[in-house]
């Protein structure tokens, strides 16, 4: 068994880049800047703070929520894949670039200051809502998470309201614990 995931937060360096394919697909790729704090040893030896670029890829209706979304700045938590691809230059030489297939993205942070668009989230206390976007399991394109979950109203764990009187919690059944 194999597992290809990828959990990255930070902050995107540059404006998205949408390009436009047949049937309105589109793709958008970002660049996305993690930092890794500074610390120093038991010993006294500095470890000085450390930025790492990834390139991400979004397709279909990601694409489409990043191009009209995030900007250069925009917090985000993604997941995704890693995939390795190769190219020739222009002078022949095989380069290889590792890319960030995005299955699933999270705004983070306080929304701009900006006019509101129609349709556009609205602002809320401590930061903003948006929807959460996320790749069927099976099927083509994607579709909206359900209100009450990612980003709707806090679910609240089921909780018995029955006190525990301390009788044993064997049920007769035939588990040997």
């Amino acid at each position: 068994m194999s597992v290809n995931k990828v959990i990255l937060v930070g902050n995107v360096g540059a404006d998205p880049v949408v390009r436009y394919f047949d049937n309105n697909n589109r793709v958008a790729n970002v660049r996305l800047i993690t930092n890794e704090r500074g610390y120093t040893l038991p010993n006294g030896t500095q470890v000085p703070e450390r930025s790492e670029g990834h390139n991400l890829v979004f397709r279909g209706g990601l694409a489409a929520v990043v191009e009209q979304y995030v900007r250069k700045g925009s917090q985000l938590y993604v997941e995704g894949k890693i995939r390795t691809r190769s190219y020739d230059d222009k002078t022949g030489v095989k380069r290889y670039v590792t890319e960030i297939y995005v299955d699933d993205m999270q705004m983070l942070g306080r929304r701009e200051q900006q006019p509101q668009q129609a349709g556009a989230p609205q602002a809320q206390q401590g930061g903003w809502q948006q929807p959460q976007y996320q790749a069927p399991a099976q099927q083509g394109g994607w579709s909206q998470a359900q209100p009450g979950g990612a980003y709707g109203q806090p679910q609240s764990p089921v909780i018995n309201a029955e006190p525990y009187d301390g009788a044993p919690l064997d049920q007769g059944d035939d588990l040997p614990f």
